[in-house]
């Protein structure tokens, strides 16, 4: 019956297109727009194969949280434990790969200690109807102390281990695509405009890779085909938009909104296990160090849609190599690529008739852009959470064009509505 009531929609080609081109052309105009930033500044590792790489890797535990966010919260649970499951997931692969000495039953450990936070946060949220915001804080705050118990109980007669860290760990092989390393390096040193900035793209983004990282790749357009061309994804985005509605027609609420959770947990839990795993040699106390929150603004960012989150991903994860790799040098140049971004923006904006916005955003580019002209560098500090800052700037001014699911958030009991 329910196949019958529910039916996936069959994809508009035009709308489809339209959006590739528009991906092409903002992605596209980015790159054009640093490589003119890197002749302008001289700062090489602006679009270096290093920066490049470092991004992908970065982005991987931001997107992998962004993807839980937005399954849990298509399904109308707002899922704040992110960074919790994440840190339950560091510690289960710590636990498998190092008692088992194989990578990938880490990979499988992280997966379901991170699954198993999910699974909590649904007990809580869907079966006993507890706020969810107040049932995420509670598993962040949950998740630090019982690794660190576990840690205390399992690690400490470890050689190298102890209350705040596992032992060494084995580490996943690494890929890369033949014969792309060395002539594309070739062509970086030249530092020839576009060609060069290309070969630095392409360099940092097929050698070296992680499995977790290619995982992390392929579960972008594993879940928009799952939640956007299946009934299984129809059914769960039904109850993030009314649930009462969709029980009316059969869907399983609570069952929907169980897989969704867990789901989002072991999502979480993937990120945790590239940060224990990939990223470093053994699980350390505090080592998702806010990632799963910036995974939530990624989230939002890219509207609860697979493709603009793994783009917020990609955005956050940019920022974070460009400080580690560059320093303040490269940090300082992007001012500029702000200020003329925010002029640009004010310009639409008085196009668009929307005077005070664009008055507030002219304020701010000429402020950006004196600061800029002014100084040689920025403070350490600023530079440090350069990442942090593009999150909070990301969010007010992505707050205007957001549409989240319906019913996101709201307490549903079965038969009663919400």
């Amino acid at each position: 019956m329910i196949e019958q009531e529910i039916r996936t929609p069959a994809p508009d080609t035009g709308d489809r297109e339209r959006r590739r081109t528009r991906v092409l052309v903002v992605g596209g105009g980015i790159f054009v727009a640093l490589i003119l930033l890197r002749l302008i500044t001289g700062e090489s590792d602006i679009t270096s194969s290093g920066t490049m790489g470092a991004t992908l890797a970065l982005a991987v535990p931001i997107g992998m949280a962004a993807l839980g966010g937005m399954w849990s919260e298509r399904s109308g649970v707002i899922n704040i434990g992110l960074e919790g499951m994440m840190t339950f997931g560091t510690w289960g692969a710590a636990f498998a790969s190092y008692f088992s000495g194989n990578p990938w039953l880490g990979l499988l450990g992280g997966i379901v200690a991170g699954a198993v936070g999910g699974l909590l946060h649904a007990v809580a949220t869907v079966t006993f109807g507890v706020d969810h915001i107040v049932s995420g804080v509670a598993i962040n705050i949950l998740a630090p102390g019982v690794t660190r118990y576990l840690s205390d109980l399992l690690f400490t007669d470890e050689k190298g281990g102890g209350a705040t860290q596992s032992p060494p760990l084995p580490s996943f092989p690494t890929w890369s695509v033949p014969g792309v390393g060395k002539p594309l390096g070739s062509l970086e040193k030249h530092h020839w405009i576009l060609v060069s900035d290309l070969a630095g793209l392409v360099r940092g983004v097929l050698t070296d890779l992680s499995p977790i990282t290619l995982l992390g790749i392929l579960l972008v357009p594993v879940s928009y085909y799952l939640l956007w061309r299946t009934a299984f994804g129809l059914r769960l985005r039904s109850c993030g938009e009314n649930p009462v509605a969709a029980e009316s027609l059969g869907v399983k609420v609570y069952r929907m909104k169980y897989s969704a959770v867990v789901i989002s947990g072991a999502l979480a839990g993937i990120g945790g296990v590239f940060l224990a795993m990939v990223a470093s040699s053994n699980y350390q106390e505090g080592q998702v160090n806010g990632r799963g929150y910036i995974g939530l603004a990624a989230m939002i960012f890219g509207n609860w849609r697979p493709g603009m989150v793994a783009g917020g991903a990609g955005l956050f994860g940019y920022t974070d190599a460009l400080q580690l790799r560059g320093g303040a040098g490269a940090v300082h140049a992007m001012l500029l690529l702000i200020g003329i971004g925010l002029l640009a923006l004010a310009v639409w904006r008085g196009y668009r008739r929307r005077v005070l916005a664009a008055v507030i955003s002219t304020v701010v580019a000429v402020g950006v852009l004196v600061w800029f002209f002014l100084t040689d560098a920025l403070p350490r500090e600023i530079v440090t959470y350069s990442p942090h800052i593009t999150t909070l700037l990301v969010l007010a001014f992505a707050a205007q064009r957001l549409r989240m699911p319906a019913a996101d958030g709201m307490r549903y009991r079965r038969g009663g509505g919400h």
